[in-house]
């Protein structure tokens, strides 16, 4: 055996994709999981299909897995992968147009058979017929390999074929230098009870490595550096493990047992499966019989004194408003997590999507004001998820956490923080009477609101002398009493407005490193990794930029009208049609533009730096414009008037 020649790469971006039934997410999943362990900077893009088991061997049906690392900080899962591993004709061409010119195909050539290719519209075989000249194939027989490995087990054909995710994962460990320890404990753990499934796993996944050392279609192996990171202990985790963690650190921080009431729903359900499982830090999960019951449970448990929380997506968001609405009206913490998909209706719901934004303000009845956040990355699920609890709970009121499908699903190294490092949340429940009676008793006035955050008490039932009404009828302004009153309803509605537009939320930071950028480009939620991309390569290549990034959208920071106006132009790409704009362009009359879309997939970067570039092309032409002559009788001015009409007219 020659020996085998090992490269340095600085990054390297590889897709696993097949059936939905070929153990696609595992593999990469696993293949992340090692590539943490070696300390390389990653981001990841999971993409299956919304049915359990789609139509096999169909477009439809083709599930993937993208993983981007590298030795440097990584923003986002990649455009495009450098490595298309294939395990059928349908994983081929559904994800051949997103793979480099130049880049690698490893396909399974077991699986290219006449009707296989017939199903997808191949009229001839690809991987023989010259039409992937661009690419470097290696077709390789996995499916048969595999079995061949397997020859000694008591197994069925199909029992042994199923093991080929592990001989692929094998082999683009060997390539990648990646190591095997952690898959094994892993396949040690999840296959326990079935010891010759075990066997033929870690079989399949060590045979796969030693096909690579020991195959002449592979003269190099590659190694990726470790990224410079701050000290610390890191660990893998997805923006719905993170979502969980914070929401269980934040009722730890604040002394409150957490309640999770939830009706599963992708791709949200994971927060409910995570968090069912830590009932030893004081956490209860009810599934509930449906989406309205999950919101009446959270709320119920915020009235008890606990931390209510339900979780959902779109959908399930529509059927809460009501709920939602009533705890406006009490006035009580409630945190609502929606992780945002593809709609309307059922619409896309393994996809991802920005949309929720408009109904997260308004779907609900009447003037029913409530705090808004976002996470911008997976990790920062965790932080976002405390914000969450600390604003419910000091202010009284239900937040809106916009989470959404790539955020959920996608996957970063996260620094494990010391708890006792985390700001502690200062929850203080009513314990006794806040007014005088007429007669001169002790009274408790329920909407009796605190001068600083206008939230009212936090009372627990049972707690003497503190009883109160609750209800979705007005209440009187201090007394809580049932009010029908047009004064008092005009009142009431302006404090719970005033409530969460005082809401203290910190300030919008810029990233302009020069100072001298014209263009601000505003994007919010899971838009943060590819404007950050694109922004550093369009100043690599000498132009000038700002980004800023919006995570708290109601109230949104007090300086965001400031921020918009220091710009000749404002950019807002959305995975919506525009939702945000609308919003920013109401609220501080500024002309922001719009960049949307909504297929389901994330922002490319390259994209981006495309959109970008337009725009400051733009700019500088319509700076051109004003050095114009101005002769004619059309001055130009600084508010750009003069200067739209004759971009308009030219």
């Amino acid at each position: 055996m020659s020996v085998k020649q090992v490269q340095q790469l600085d990054r390297v971006i590889i897709r696993f994709a097949g059936d939905s039934g070929d153990g696609m997410q595992l593999t990469g999943d696993r293949f992340t999981s090692e590539t943490a362990a070696l300390g390389n900077d990653l981001s990841t893009l999971p993409n299956f299909p919304a049915e359990i088991r789609a139509p096999q061997g169909t477009l439809p049906g083709v599930s993937s897995f993208q993983l981007h690392f590298a030795d440097h900080d990584v923003l986002t899962p990649g455009d495009g992968p450098d490595v298309l591993v294939a395990m059928n004709p349908a994983a081929l061409k559904a994800n051949l147009r997103d793979l480099r010119r130049g880049g690698t195909i490893i396909a399974d050539s077991d699986q290219f058979s006449k009707r296989s290719l017939a199903k997808v519209g191949y009229s001839a075989n690809p991987l023989e017929d010259g039409s992937l000249e661009s690419w470097h194939v290696h077709s390789l027989p996995l499916t048969s390999v595999t079995v061949e490995a397997l020859a000694d087990f008591g197994l069925t054909r199909k029992e042994k074929e199923r093991a080929k995710n592990m001989f692929a994962l094998g082999l683009l460990s060997w390539l990648y230098s990646r190591p095997l320890e952690g898959t094994r404990a892993f396949l040690k753990s999840k296959f326990a009870k079935k010891p010759e499934v075990l066997e033929a796993n870690l079989t399949a996944l060590t045979a796969g490595y030693h096909y690579g050392e020991t195959s002449e279609d592979f003269t190099v192996h590659f190694e990726v550096a470790p990224a410079p990171m701050a000290p610390g202990r890191y660990r893998n985790i997805t923006g719905n493990v993170a979502t969980a963690y914070g929401l269980v650190t934040a009722a730890h921080r604040s002394g409150l047992p957490l309640v999770l009431g939830s009706y599963p729903i992708t791709p949200a359900s994971d927060i409910l499966h995570t968090l069912s499982n830590l009932k030893r830090y004081g956490v209860t999960t009810l599934q509930a019989e449906d989406e309205i019951a999950g919101a009446g449970i959270a709320l119920g448990a915020a009235f008890a004194g606990a931390l209510g929380v339900t979780s959902t997506s779109g959908p399930g968001l529509a059927l809460k408003a009501e709920m939602i609405g009533l705890a406006v009206s009490v006035e009580l913490p409630m945190v609502i997590i929606d992780v945002q998909r593809g709609g309307p209706s059922t619409g896309l719901p393994t996809k991802t999507e920005q949309a929720d934004l408009l109904q997260a303000m308004y779907g609900r009845n009447g003037e029913a004001p409530v705090a808004i956040i976002a996470p911008s990355t997976p990790t920062d699920c965790f932080t976002m998820a405390m914000e969450a609890v600390r604003i419910a709970t000091t202010y009284r009121t239900p937040v809106i956490l916009l989470s959404d499908g790539y955020l959920a699903n996608g996957s970063e190294p996260w620094r494990i923080p010391d708890v006792a490092d985390l700001p502690a949340i200062d929850v203080q429940f009513a314990t006794e009477p806040n007014a005088v009676a007429a007669d001169g008793t002790p009274d408790f006035q329920p909407y009796l609101r605190d001068p600083q955050t206008l939230a009212r008490p936090w009372a627990i039932p049972g707690t003497p002398g503190l009883e109160h009404r609750l209800g979705g009828i007005e209440k009187a302004d201090g007394t809580g009493d049932i009010s029908y009153d047009p004064d008092n309803h005009d009142k009431m509605t302006r404090l719970r407005a005033d409530k969460i537009a005082g809401i203290e939320v910190p300030d919008l930071e810029v990233d302009d490193p020069s100072g001298s950028a014209e263009l601000l480009v505003l994007g919010w939620g899971s838009t943060f990794g590819p404007i950050s991309a694109a922004a550093r390569q369009l100043r690599q290549s000498g132009l000038q930029v700002a980004t800023t990034h919006l995570k708290y959208l109601n109230p949104m920071p007090a300086n965001t009208g400031a921020v918009l106006r220091r710009y000749r132009r404002v950019l807002v790409p959305e995975m919506n049609m525009g939702q945000l704009s609308l919003l920013l362009r109401g609220t501080y009359l500024v002309d922001v533009h719009s960049y949307t879309a909504v297929r389901g997939q994330p922002f490319a970067s390259a994209e981006l730096v495309d959109v970008i570039g337009a725009q400051l092309g733009d700019l500088d032409a319509v700076a051109g414009l004003d050095d114009l002559d101005t002769s004619n009788g059309t001055p130009t001015s600084s508010n750009g008037v003069a200067r739209d009409h004759a971009v308009a007219s030219s």
